[in-house]
């Protein structure tokens, strides 16, 4: 049978598993799901230009997360794992949390210490544990590694069956689009788990035939905290401080290499915001509607500056990954200053 069986696919209800060929062969029954997926892919103003944005923030545990963690979730439950460990700088934590909830799993997420005090009571009310870890995003996953030696480590950056679920984005946006490709995918770059997941899907599709090119992917970072770009562009950028885009301030990305050949094998490349540009989007896509966190922010500005390069029209979609319910207290800061 086909990989995607156009047919069959339509007829199923709108989850991410509709593309169940695709996904890793769990039956329907092991399956850890909210019937998560097929997330809204709506217009959107950039200037003058309209391009199209996935609200991945509409996901069970309010982000895209969601979609490694029902796969990865299933296939531990499907091996009758009975207690996993992971780390996060708090929405893969919420997505695995929530997801072993549900599989009636034990959890336990690491944590940086400052991570945003609402993804932590999201965490801790799933009924997971919560250690939190002094230091910064590589020391957190040093501390889960140690206790991943003797627990089944339900990683969203080194456990491959994540990048089997967020290649569900890729799924997605060339369904909505009626099995076409755009011309540009606009993505956060952090760990590497949307990059990476939709370089997978797009692939996928490319080589059953389904879609004739492969789009450009576009990396999104933090000026304060842009490995990346400063590899990709070979600029020296000053040493890593504090950014609002805490959900991609990844100093030191253990996929980083993977992340720069996938967005350099399509044509991509990497583009860094600044923190006047974050806020001030942030603010701007809540007077439109779309309440999500800085992270989210962080994209769409970054998404105005690739805009702001074209020389020709492109068909281009980009995503908001998380809900600014995640980070109430840094936004009540954020306004009280305005």
């Amino acid at each position: 049978m086909s990989k995607f069986p156009i047919d069959l696919i339509q007829k199923r209800p709108p989850t991410l598993w509709r593309y169940e060929e695709a996904l890793p062969a769990i039956p329907a029954q092991e399956r850890v799901t909210f019937h998560e997926g097929f997330t809204p892919l709506v217009p959107f103003e950039v200037g003058k230009t309209e391009v199209l944005l996935k609200l991945d923030f509409l996901f069970p545990t309010g982000s895209y997360k969601d979609r490694g963690a029902t796969v990865l979730m299933s296939q531990a439950k499907k091996e009758g794992v009975q207690f996993v460990v992971q780390d996060s700088s708090g929405n893969a934590g919420c997505a695995i949390a929530g997801y072993s909830a549900k599989a009636n799993i034990g959890c336990k997420i690491f944590v940086p210490a400052d991570t945003s005090p609402a993804k932590i009571i999201q965490i801790e009310l799933y009924g997971a544990e919560i250690v939190k870890v002094q230091g910064d995003r590589e020391a957190t996953a040093q501390a889960c590694l140690h206790e991943a030696q003797t627990a089944y480590y339900a990683s969203h950056v080194y456990n491959d069956l994540f990048l089997q679920g967020t290649k569900t984005f890729a799924f997605e946006v060339c369904e909505q689009l009626g099995w076409q490709t755009p011309d540009s995918v606009v993505l956060p770059a952090g760990n590497g788990t949307l990059i990476l997941g939709a370089y997978l899907g797009f692939s996928e599709l490319l080589q059953a035939g389904i879609i004739a090119k492969m789009p450009k992917l576009i990396g999104v970072q933090a000026r304060n905290c842009a490995p990346l770009y400063a590899l990709h562009s070979r600029q020296v950028l000053p040493a890593w401080s504090p950014t609002l885009a805490e959900g991609i301030a990844i100093a030191t990305p253990k996929r980083g290499q993977e992340m720069i050949d996938a967005v350099q094998k399509t044509g991509g490349t990497f583009v860094a915001v600044g923190e006047a540009d974050i806020e001030a989007t942030l603010f701007d896509l809540a007077r439109k509607g779309y309440f999500v966190e800085p992270t989210s922010a962080c994209v769409v500005a970054g998404l105005a500056q690739y805009v702001a390069t074209l020389q020709e029209p492109e068909k281009i979609v980009s995503v908001l990954t998380g809900t600014g319910l995640k980070a109430s207290e840094k936004l009540q800061k954020l306004r009280t200053k305005k």
